[in-house]
């Protein structure tokens, strides 16, 4: 297995268990506006429009009425092409730079089933935990976005909250998220 494929796998084992756990697909999630089932729908989507953006067209769930089935078909898929060396290792000028496919999935994408677990997580009223390497993970890409991580459609801006909070609730809030 590559170091791109045990990175996606570190990311989507934990999201594929919580995806699995949810009862309540209509239940809302931390993300305004928006229901468990439209967490996964955009985490599902905007890594097809992106895998699609890079000539890797994957199919729509089959299986649209269960969300959960439909999660482990896409994942099967992306996994599936993280296996290709030609896909993984497939450059293009990302939005932050020179990159490759694997990488993108892997890191950007990656983050996003991590901060999105958590909102699935917290749909369904479970709490989350999230590893120290996880909560670094979190922090060094909000860092990395930078400003654009606040322009609208990704992050609410940033929640305030008292210094002596716990770590996981200063690094959410970073991403607009209320613990």
């Amino acid at each position: 297995m590559t170091q791109i494929q045990q990175t996606w796998t570190r990311h989507e084992e934990p999201f594929s268990k919580v995806v699995a756990s949810v009862t309540d697909w209509d239940a809302a999630s931390p993300c305004e506006g928006w229901s468990a089932r439209d967490v996964l729908h955009h985490v599902m989507e905007t890594e097809r429009d992106f895998l699609g953006n890079q000539g890797h067209e994957l199919p729509a769930a089959a299986t649209a009425e269960d969300p959960a089935a439909a999660w482990r078909e896409h994942n099967q898929a992306v996994t599936d092409l993280l296996g290709d060396q030609s896909v993984a290792d497939k450059q293009f000028d990302g939005y932050f730079g020179p990159t490759t496919v694997g990488e993108t999935l892997a890191r950007f994408y990656g983050f996003d089933l991590l901060v999105h677990r958590w909102d699935l997580a917290r749909s369904q009223g479970t709490d989350e935990q999230f590893t120290d390497a996880e909560l670094d993970e979190i922090d060094s890409a909000v860092d990395g976005f930078g400003d654009h991580a606040y322009v609208p459609g990704i992050f609410a801006d940033p929640v305030k909250v008292p210094e002596d909070t716990d770590r996981t609730t200063k690094v959410l809030a970073r991403t607009g998220r209320k613990v």
